[in-house]
């Protein structure tokens, strides 16, 4: 691939999701990723190996055992060729493995390094995954399962953000740098619209606007995201209410008399922001 990344070397020890994901993204923007994996692998690889291939499609893969001589030799050897290093380990560990900043950056002067961590400063040995962050920033609503890993993949992105700064201050330095993202940080910037009231049950975009919510069809549910104005009268012509009748209960009794298939193509039609829930 080409991309504004061409030409940058990412070298990354990070199993599980957030490091992974953020890796394909910079493959994705034209970096040339190699991809270090212990022996015993990656727990994505057994959980879901199609995701795990998905994720390091176009890498070079290595399994190397960083705990004796022979593996760490090799590491650095990649290592003197590489523009970035992303970690997901926490300190302690890649100190015992020789990779904190502090060593690395010793012998690789402009080498970029993003830890992933679980939480800053000296929070972060202590262990946790996406479940625990969603659930400490009041991200788990009536103590369901999320849906998706939420932190995690938010958490990539801002490793990506976190590698194009680094890159960014290195061409005006000169020297590499170390960046850590903290996921509990990010559960907390995810958990902002929570905070302020925008997602609870009767907030704006939670529940409380009749059109902006999710709606039962004789066959299927509907999202319905009229959020502006313009939207909003959009909708009210096509359903031949005046705006001030849009309540959840005329709604309601609209949606329930089309599948959702059939309110799709009509949303479609009209520009009204609408999709089927799968």
């Amino acid at each position: 691939m080409t991309g504004p990344l061409d030409g940058v070397r990412v070298v990354s020890v990070a199993i599980n999701l957030p490091g992974p994901a953020a890796v394909a993204r910079l493959a994705s923007l034209g970096a040339s990723v190699t991809t270090v994996l212990p022996p015993s692998g990656d727990p994505v690889e057994t959980y879901a190996p199609a995701y795990f291939a998905e994720l390091h499609a176009g890498q070079d893969v290595e399994r190397l055992d960083l705990k004796d001589d022979e593996g760490r030799a090799r590491l650095d050897a990649i290592l003197g060729e590489a523009d970035v290093l992303v970690t997901s380990s926490r300190p302690s560990a890649l100190a015992r493995l020789g990779l904190d900043h502090a060593t690395v950056g010793g012998r690789h002067t402009r080498l970029c390094q993003v830890d992933v961590v679980g939480q800053p400063g000296a929070a972060a040995e202590v262990p946790g995954h996406d479940l625990t962050y969603q659930a400490g920033a009041g991200l788990l609503r009536d103590g369901r399962m999320p849906s998706t890993t939420f932190v995690d993949l938010a958490g990539a992105e801002r490793v990506v953000a976190e590698v194009c700064a680094s890159l960014v201050e290195r061409a005006r330095t000169g020297r590499g740098s170390r960046r850590e993202v903290a996921l509990s940080d990010v559960a907390d910037a995810l958990a902002r619209p929570v905070v302020h009231g925008l997602t609870s049950p009767d907030g704006p975009i939670g529940g409380g606007l009749p059109v902006y919510d999710v709606y039962a069809a004789a066959q299927g549910h509907v999202a319905l995201a009229a959020l502006e104005p313009h939207f909003v009268t959009r909708l009210a012509e096509a359903v031949e209410l005046a705006p001030e009748e849009l309540t959840r209960e005329r709604l309601a009794e609209v949606f329930a008399t089309r599948p959702a298939r059939e309110w799709q193509e009509w949303a479609d039609e009209r520009d009204i922001p609408l999709a089927v829930v799968r």
